[in-house]
């Protein structure tokens, strides 16, 4: 397993680096080669676990805050761990498709004079269905995920409605 770790206004000593590469051996038995990036943050007397995992071509996160940081990490590794078996259940089953909606029309916002883009991302679009689409932006916690269409090529976005259910955003 090839573990980063990544400290934000808080220090990691080698006990809880250890702890964490224990605990994340659970991982082991899903998965052959995972890559984890565990991120470690402190506000006041709160600390934050933030957790990555990439492995098989999907992308497991799971964030959890706590006063302790190693009670953080246990939460947010049991966490990810339900969202794996979550995923593998749901690849088995295969996500019934009269589950989506294709979205008709986008409501129109008003113009602002400027808008403050505070991040840019760069993502790699691998071919998938809509169904796997679904399950990685769940899996990820998002409530969009750009993804290529495995069938006709095409960039799609895929999105959860705020009345149930999911949408998808295909290019004309």
């Amino acid at each position: 397993m090839n573990t980063t770790f990544i400290a934000r206004k808080v220090t990691l000593s080698d006990s809880f680096k250890q702890k964490a590469e224990q605990r994340l051996k659970k991982l082991d038995r899903f998965f052959d080669d995972p890559r984890v990036q565990i991120l470690v943050s402190a506000q006041k007397d709160t600390a934050t676990v933030e957790l990555t995992l990439w492995a098989d071509g999907m992308i497991y996160r799971a964030e959890k805050q706590d006063r302790d940081k190693v009670d953080a990490l246990d939460d947010a590794v049991d966490t990810l761990i339900r969202r794996i078996r979550k995923n593998k259940t749901k690849l088995q089953k295969k996500v019934k498709s009269s589950a989506f909606e294709v979205a008709s029309d986008l409501d129109s916002y008003p113009e602002e004079d400027s808008f403050d883009v505070i991040r840019t991302k760069e993502v790699e679009l691998r071919p998938m269905s809509a169904d796997e689409a679904i399950l990685q932006m769940n899996l990820l916690g998002h409530t969009f995920f750009v993804y290529r269409d495995a069938e006709t090529g095409d960039v799609n976005v895929v999105y959860r409605r705020s009345e149930d259910g999911y949408g998808i955003i295909v290019p004309k």
